[in-house]
C-alpha cells in the first residue's frame, strides 16, 4: 500500500477513461480523472447533472469496464483498461514512421548541398544514422513500457482476485497451524470447526468486498421481491456464510446500527419511506464490513430533514468503523459540511481539486466560482444581491495554443490550467493575500 507522508491511500485513481459508443460517436463520460483517497477521509466529488461523477464511481467498483487507466484498492489494481495503451503503441509507431520519413528528407537536403566532399558526407551520414537509432529507441522504449502495462493489467484482471484469496487462505493455514497442533482431544472438534469455516471464506474473500456502493435511488436499488433480511444477507451467503444463526445476527446487528428495527428484517421495501429504505441500502454495504463506501448521491432524493439524518449516519458509521467513503453529490452546502477534501468535476474532468476549506475559501477555476455562486443562503437581504456567475468554457478560456493539465497552485491544491491561466491564478492569489 503507497503513502503520502504520514497520509495512507486506500484508493488511487490513474488516468481514468471511461468512454461509450453511441450509434456511430463517442461518449467520452470521464476522461483522463486522477485522484487518490486517503484512509479514513470523505473525498467529495461535485458537479452538475452530466459531468460524468457518478460514471466515476460505477467504473471505480467496477460496475463499467474501464477504457483505460488503473485503479488500485489497497495496493492491488482492481480495475484496468488497456484500449488507451494499444492506441499508444499503435500512434507511437505512426509517429516513428513520420519521423524517420523527416531524417530522411532532412539528410537528402544536406547531402545535395555538400557536392562532392565525401568526408562531409559520411559524418553527415553517421548523424543522421545515430538520431534515427535514438529515435527507434525511443519509440520502442515508449512501446515496450505499454505493452508491459498491458501485461500487468490483463494478469491482475484474470489473476488479482484469485492471488487475493489465495494469500488469505495462506494467512488463515498460518494462523490456525499451530493452533491446532497444540490442541487437546477436547479442543480440536470445534478448532477445526472454526478452521474449516474460515478456510472456506478465505477461499471466496475478494478484496472488492471491502468496497462497497451506496446507490442514488433507494426505490431501484432494493429487490421488491425480496425481504428486508434477504437483502441485506445476500452478501453474506455469496460470501460464503452458512450458518443462518450467524447471518440472522448481523443482520440485526446492522440494522441497529443504521437505527432500524429487528421487526424490519421480516418486510419488504415497499413498506418503508424514503430514508428507512436508504437506511436499508446502507446496512446492505455496512454488513461486509468494508474499508471504502462509494455514496452515489445518497441523499438526493430524501426530504431535506431526512437528509440531515441519513449525513449524520454515515459520519456516525465513518468515525466508528474508520471508513473512507467517496461521496458524490450536487448539494455544496453538504459536501462542504461532510467533506474532507473535494473534486469539482466539469465535462468528465477534474476541474479543480483542493481540501473544503481552501475551495470555499479560494476558488480559482471560473467553473468552481459559478457553481458557488449558485448556492443559496437563508438571508433575505443576501439573496436580493446574490448574482450568480455563468460559466461558458469557449470565453473563459484559451486554449487553442496550449491545453490544460491538473496543476498544483498551493499544497494540496489544484487546478485544471494551461502556463497563462497558471499564473493568472497566482496572481489572483497574491490580490487575496
Amino acid at each position: 500500500m503507497q503513502n503520502n507522508g504520514d497520509r495512507e491511500v486506500i484508493l488511487r485513481v490513474k488516468h481514468l477513461k471511461q468512454f461509450f459508443k453511441i450509434g456511430g460517436q463517442k461518449l467520452k463520460a470521464v476522461n483522463d480523472v486522477s485522484f487518490d483517497v486517503y484512509k479514513g477521509e470523505v473525498f467529495g466529488i461535485v458537479g452538475e447533472s452530466g459531468c460524468g461523477k457518478t460514471t466515476t464511481g460505477r467504473s471505480i467498483i467496477k460496475l463499467y469496464d474501464i477504457t483505460s487507466g488503473d485503479v488500485i484498492f489497497k495496493g492491488q489494481r482492481v480495475s484496468a483498461g488497456t484500449r488507451w495503451n494499444e492506441k499508444e503503441i499503435k500512434y507511437t509507431k505512426i509517429r516513428l514512421k513520420q519521423k524517420l520519413a523527416q531524417l530522411k528528407e532532412e539528410r537528402t537536403e544536406e547531402l545535395s548541398e555538400c557536392a562532392d566532399d565525401e568526408d562531409l558526407k559520411v559524418k553527415i551520414n553517421n548523424k543522421y544514422d545515430n538520431l534515427e537509432v535514438d529515435e527507434i529507441k525511443k519509440a520502442y522504449d515508449i512501446i515496450n513500457a505499454e505493452k508491459e502495462r498491458i501485461r500487468a493489467a490483463r494478469h491482475d484482471q484474470k489473476y488479482g482476485e484469485r492471488d487475493y484469496a489465495a494469500r488469505k487462505v495462506l494467512e488463515v493455514k498460518e494462523k490456525y497451524g499451530p493452533l491446532l497442533a497444540d490442541a487437546s482431544n477436547e479442543e480440536l472438534p470445534k478448532l477445526k470447526k472454526e478452521y474449516n469455516n474460515e478456510l472456506r471464506l478465505a477461499k471466496k474473500d475478494r478484496v472488492m468486498t471491502k468496497m462497497q456502493m451506496i446507490f442514488q435511488d433507494p426505490i431501484a436499488s432494493l429487490d421488491p421481491r425480496m425481504t428486508v433480511k434477504e437483502i441485506i444477507a445476500e452478501g453474506l451467503r455469496i460470501r460464503g456464510y452458512r450458518d443462518n444463526k450467524v447471518i440472522e445476527e448481523k443482520v440485526y446487528e446492522v440494522l441497529e446500527l443504521v437505527g432500524l428495527v429487528r421487526d424490519h428484517a421480516g418486510r419488504y421495501p415497499h413498506e418503508f419511506s424514503g430514508g428507512q429504505r436508504q437506511r436499508i441500502g446502507i446496512a446492505r454495504a455496512i454488513i461486509m464490513d468494508p474499508e471504502l463506501i462509494i455514496a452515489d448521491e445518497p441523499i438526493s432524493a430524501l426530504d431535506v430533514s431526512i437528509q440531515a439524518q441519513i449525513i449524520n449516519l454515515l459520519n456516525d458509521l465513518r468515525k466508528e468503523r474508520n471508513l473512507s467513503i467517496v461521496f458524490i453529490a450536487h448539494n455544496l452546502s453538504v459536501v462542504k459540511y461532510f467533506c474532507d477534501r473535494i473534486a469539482v468535476m466539469y465535462f468528465g474532468k477534474i476541474v479543480e481539486l483542493a481540501t473544503s476549506e481552501e475551495l470555499f475559501k479560494h476558488p480559482l477555476h471560473p467553473y468552481t466560482k459559478s457553481l458557488l455562486s449558485a448556492i443559496p443562503l437563508p438571508d433575505p437581504e443576501y439573496e436580493k444581491d446574490r448574482v450568480r456567475i455563468n460559466y461558458n468554457p469557449i470565453s473563459a478560456h484559451d486554449y487553442s495554443v496550449e491545453k490544460p493539465t491538473l496543476k498544483e497552485i498551493l499544497p494540496g491544491h489544484f487546478i485544471s490550467c494551461n502556463t497563462a491561466e497558471f499564473e493568472q491564478y497566482q496572481k489572483e492569489l497574491r490580490n487575496e493575500k
